[in-house]
């Protein structure tokens, strides 16, 4: 066959589905014969990314020839099969199976986060089924370490009375999924529910905080932390300057929410939408994503130039998605060096909205570090939740919502989104743009944005397409593309496609940068995004993120003129001084002597001191090495950070104590907020908490070390 022959068509299937013909390919299932004559069956468990167990029976068809009902999900179609979908023995069947599940499931539909979106509420709704036996108790009383209530995570609820046994959460976090395996099934029968490794609290797994459960759980068992209700409280009371930021892909994903097709741009009604609900300023976090390629880029440029140093380790790997760090810390602490120090645009741009010049530039309170403004992000990622509560991080971002958080904010208030203006415009100047920002939505997308510049700033940009080409497509797995001017570079698109790369030893000697995004599609399958039944959902998204660049002004992000002024103004230039004090952060491995100081240390900037204390044992011995001398108790540093230090000042004054490495994996060197260096000696202790043995600090002491050598590291 030539090269431009056609390949085969795959064979067709003729049957019919309640009298109406359909043809289907060999290998289709009932259920996709269904749809294709447009014929609705309820489903529970089904969902078209992940395997079909056929574990809630809701979807039962009835086959001529055939002795007993068949699952649709599952069951393949032959050629001429006469399928039923709704005889009243399958209507009867279903009824039967919901009110099994009401009587198992909590009546507090109100209160509940998937209110509204939930399907096991929507076809309970739809039929008007009733009730029809008494409440059946979940879990079991033999295993009470099977907690059904869990929001010890700063990510994700676990509310596991609302379970249906449908099993898609431990597939998303299984073997078909993101092969974290942190959600298994414990028990039988009645007492079957899907629990963590050894029962434990989710914050104490090794949970990344993803969100794929939450994307495939039909009901409310596992939802995104929220944060709405506490944002729309702020908006009402309209007390504080607000400002929000906005990521690329929520602005494609956000129409899904209400009945639009996906890969929709709805950027306008998106801007309208946040200003009637009370935002007085609506920035874009695009802006934070092209100060992000900024730096990264010549952060890659450095490596490059001087590879062995300990700081600049080949390959370089992204650090914008919050699950892959997270991943790194729990799992693989020796690729903490490997990390780009770089800051995510979230976290960048929260920087910049309290500490930087517009912050100022909205009176003297502000500039005085009197009051700050109250910045929230918007965020296709349930990870960004745990990223902003990092320590050297913390307070930047006040509260992160997902894409499903503001679609409930809107339908709170009442807004149409569908009548609103498209003429919605970002505030400036931290609202521009440019097209390889909106690029950073797209799995290779951050790759393929560091790449424009880097080849420009190496005059090798004649060299590197504009659309990479090779980085670019949905599907999971590893992609691998040459840098012009620089080397081979890898883009892995999924968690667990990075774990198999980096299962050997390759990488290190054939790339000499690396892209990973936790969630496949990148940030267009965060866990935070519009639930979606359709297949091809993250293809529809990813073209439309690749319309918005093409139709960019400017397509590199070293040619956006406010990125420009911000150097010119504020910063210098990509890695100064200024720039790895607002804009970098440092990593620790979990569980580490060096996370618990920077956890203290963030406590004490912020004036946490209950924060502190928790960190604390109880007899605690902090030697300030000041002039508060040395503090014994827990409950006396607590009350020293919270009453006798200075109070704390807000916006540009606020400062933090920084580390002198940005990986160090036993390094407590520190920079103090005045600029001073110095180390900590840090002994800890364990105490049992919560069925846990939790490290905590027994004593810390302050230790002064001599100024860096001119030309050191700031």
């Amino acid at each position: 066959m030539s090269g431009t022959e056609a390949a085969p068509a795959h064979p067709m299937l003729r049957l019919t589905v309640n009298g109406r013909a359909v043809e289907v390919a060999d290998g289709a299932t009932y259920l996709d014969a269904a749809r294709a004559a447009g014929v609705h069956i309820p489903t529970l468990c089904y969902h078209p990314r992940l395997p079909a167990h056929a574990v809630c029976r809701m979807c039962l068809v009835e086959v001529a020839g055939r002795p007993d009902p068949q699952p649709a999900c599952v069951a393949r179609a032959g050629a001429g099969d006469v399928v039923e979908t709704g005889s009243a023995a399958l209507h009867r069947f279903r009824a039967m199976d919901a009110q099994w599940l009401l009587a198992r499931h909590p009546n507090d539909c109100m209160r509940c986060e998937v209110n509204g979106a939930c399907q096991l509420q929507n076809l309970i709704s739809e039929n008007q089924w009733q009730e029809r036996w008494d409440r059946l108790a979940r879990g079991s009383a033999a295993h009470p370490e099977h907690r059904l209530s869990d929001h010890t995570s700063p990510s994700i609820w676990r509310d596991l009375a609302k379970c249906i046994e449908c099993g898609l959460c431990a597939d998303a976090c299984g073997a078909a999924g993101q092969q974290q395996y942190v959600i298994g099934f414990a028990q039988r029968g009645a007492a079957r529910l899907p629990v963590t490794v050894f029962d434990q609290p989710l914050a104490h797994t090794g949970c990344i905080s993803c969100g794929q459960c939450t994307q495939a759980c039909p009901v409310g068992a596992l939802v995104e932390t929220p944060h709405w209700h506490a944002v729309l409280q702020v908006l009402d009371e309209h007390r504080r300057v607000s400002a929000v930021q906005v990521a690329p892909a929520t602005r494609i994903a956000i129409g899904e929410e209400f009945g639009m097709e996906a890969g929709t741009v709805s950027t306008g009604k998106m801007i309208s939408a946040l200003r009637r609900l009370g935002f007085d300023y609506v920035f874009d976090s695009n802006f934070g994503a092209d100060l992000t390629v900024m730096e990264e880029a010549s952060e890659l440029l450095a490596r490059l130039a001087d590879p062995a140093q300990p700081a600049g380790r080949l390959p370089l790997m992204t650090s914008c998605c919050p699950g892959w760090v997270n991943w790194v810390e729990l799992n693989r602490p020796d690729l903490l060096p490997h990390l780009s120090t770089t800051k995510s645009p979230q976290q960048m741009h929260g920087a910049l909205t309290k500490r930087g010049a517009f912050a100022r530039s909205l009176g003297a309170d502000f500039a005085d570090g009197k009051a700050e403004p109250y910045v929230v992000s918007v965020m296709p990622c349930t990870a960004k939740k745990d990223e902003a509560l990092r320590p050297g991080m913390a307070g930047d971002i006040d509260h992160v919502l997902t894409t499903r958080e503001l679609a409930r904010m809107i339908k709170a208030r009442g807004i149409a989104f569908h009548a609103l203006p498209e003429d919605g415009r970002f505030d400036q100047p931290l609202g521009r743009s440019t097209g390889a920002a909106q690029l950073f939505a797209a799995s290779g997308g951050v790759m393929e944005a560091m790449a424009r510049t880097a080849a420009h700033r190496l005059g090798a940009a004649g060299a590197q397409p504009l659309e990479w080409q090779p980085v670019r497509g949905a599907g999971e797995g590893v992609k691998t593309a040459q840098l012009a001017g620089v080397g081979r570079i890898a883009v892995c698109n999924g968690i667990a496609a990075a774990q198999r790369l980096l299962a050997g030893e390759a990488w290190r000697r054939d790339f000499v940068a690396i892209e990973v995004m936790a969630c496949v599609g990148g940030c267009l399958g965060g866990g935070g995004e519009p639930k979606s039944m359709d297949p091809q959902v993250l293809e529809k998204r990813m073209q439309a993120v690749y319309r918005i660049d093409r139709q960019a002004p400017q397509r590199r992000s070293d040619e956006n003129p406010d990125v420009q002024a911000l150097y010119a103004a504020e910063l210098g230039a990509p890695n100064s001084a200024r720039a790895r004090a607002l804009l970098h952060t440092s990593y620790a491995a979990r569980h580490s002597r060096r996370l618990l100081l920077m956890r203290f240390l963030d406590c004490v900037d912020r004036r946490d001191g209950a924060g502190a204390a928790a960190l604390l044992h109880p007899d605690a011995l902090w030697r300030t090495g000041a002039a508060y001398g040395d503090i014994r108790g827990a409950a006396a540093i607590e009350a020293l950070i919270e009453t006798g230090l200075p109070a704390r000042r807000q916006g540009p004054a606020f400062a933090r104590h920084r580390m002198a490495s940005a990986a160090g994996a036993g390094d407590l060197g520190v920079i103090t907020p005045a600029g001073e260096r110095c180390r900590f000696e840090l002994a800890a202790a364990f105490l049992p908490r919560d069925g846990q043995a939790e490290m905590v600090i027994r004593t810390l002491a302050r230790v002064p070390e001599p100024p860096a050598p001119a030309g050191g590291a700031g």
